[in-house]
């Protein structure tokens, strides 16, 4: 092979390498075209209540949570119970949180992480066993033709 040829292909594999190395550091895919430029970073979560303390984990959310959230800027979008048992009615609640951007939900999460409030909440509403047996969250970025952004 030519090297006029070998160069431009070894700058390839090379840019190729350095993008899968950086978005396995940043545990971040490449950003599809169709992403908003203007878009928040919004955080889909799941939680899987421990059994029998779905409406403690309610509570929880209603009495405290919701109120640390907006103190820490964090924008509630909305909550979510599923209607069929089989995917979750009794023991799933899912909710959607607006951050400026990704950086900030790190930082609103550690200021939630560390609030005296927060602790005193969590403390006494798990008094008689966690509340939440697994939790999961994804990062998502709005769509350019998402009507939310």
């Amino acid at each position: 092979m030519k090297i006029s040829l070998c160069l431009p292909l070894a700058s390839m594999f090379l840019a190729a390498g350095l993008l899968v190395s950086f978005a396995a550091e940043t545990n971040t895919a490449p950003i599809s075209p169709s992403v908003a430029k203007d878009s928040r970073c919004f955080e889909l979560r799941t939680y899987y209540a421990a059994p029998g303390k779905m409406e403690a984990l309610n509570a929880r959310f209603r009495d405290h949570t919701c109120a640390l959230f907006k103190k820490h800027g964090m924008e509630i979008v909305g909550f979510w119970i599923p209607t069929d048992k089989d995917k979750g009615a009794e023991n799933t609640l899912i909710y959607i949180l607006a951050h400026k951007s990704r950086e900030e939900a790190k930082k609103s999460w550690t200021a939630f992480g560390n609030d005296p409030d927060w602790k005193k909440a969590r403390d006494a509403s798990e008094a008689n066993g966690k509340l939440v047996e697994k939790a999961e969250s994804v990062y998502m970025s709005a769509t350019d033709y998402a009507p939310m952004k």
